[in-house]
């Protein structure tokens, strides 16, 4: 991909306000799409979150009113719930030292000192307290590697915080799950008749925006 592609992608992509629910992003798409996912980075890599990606039409009819009525979710191909976890555990922390020694094929005793910088970190350090907030940050690193990807793919998005949390959980049946939605993601292709595709997209210039030092 060449830096004019890239700038290509980013002035293309809009949040799209209305998707042809007749078009259907093809399995081999999605499957590089849930890669990027799962490919995201997260503070210390821990990946305190969980995707949710929502294919039963009727569920996602009944999310509707509870999104401020925006249509986007049942109209996409894939729509994605982010959610975060209520908390972090030392047992979370041992499963993801779990992980990395089965990927890297080392000893989980030779990460000891990485285990008790997150222990002592989000456990049972000051942050320990703003776990929540702290992990849904993380959700949003991944909102925005997935729609970067999606873009560079040529795949609408709109991201969607306009909606009612407690509303969410109940429906989807996050409470007493240990995690908690915090933000969605609609994807797919863009309505013929969706006027917002045309409008210029708005920023403030770069001497504004962005400052050498």
């Amino acid at each position: 991909m060449t830096t004019q592609q890239l700038i290509g992608a980013q002035q293309w992509r809009y949040a799209v306000k209305a998707f042809d629910a007749t078009r259907k992003i093809s399995a081999q798409t999605w499957e590089a799409l849930e890669q990027a996912l799962i490919l995201s980075p997260s503070s210390y890599g821990l990946q305190p979150y969980r995707f949710l990606v929502l294919t039963d039409p009727a569920i996602r009819e009944s999310l509707v009113p509870h999104a401020w009525g925006q249509r986007q979710v049942a109209d996409c191909s894939h729509f994605v719930v982010f959610t975060a976890k209520d908390k972090v555990s030392e047992a979370d922390v041992d499963h993801f030292i779990q992980r990395i020694a089965a990927v890297r094929g080392v000893a989980p005793d030779s990460l000891g000192s990485y285990r008790g910088m997150m222990v002592s970190d989000i456990v049972q350090g000051p942050r320990s307290k703003t776990a929540s907030e702290w992990a849904a940050r993380q959700a949003y690193i991944a909102l925005g590697n997935l729609m970067t990807s999606a873009a560079v793919l040529g795949v609408d998005a709109c991201p969607i915080e306009g909606f009612v949390p407690a509303k969410f959980d109940e429906i989807l049946k996050l409470k007493g799950s240990g995690y908690h939605a915090v933000v969605c993601c609609a994807l797919g292709y863009r309505a013929a008749g969706d006027k917002y595709a045309s409008l210029p997209k708005v920023r403030f210039p770069a001497a504004e925006l962005i400052r050498h030092i």
